[in-house]
């Protein structure tokens, strides 16, 4: 079996990766939640 020790792999691909499906979902949920308190105001 190969040689393999936990925790030696090189994640950053991945950590950037996860940092940018963080920061979209993050936006993604604001600009959900304004459309939604605008929607309510005009239609007050």
């Amino acid at each position: 079996m190969a040689d393999h020790k936990h925790g030696e792999m090189d994640i950053s691909v991945q950590e950037k990766t996860f940092d940018g499906f963080m920061s979209m979902v993050t936006k993604g949920a604001i600009i959900s939640i304004l459309l939604l308190i605008f929607i309510a105001l005009v239609n007050g």
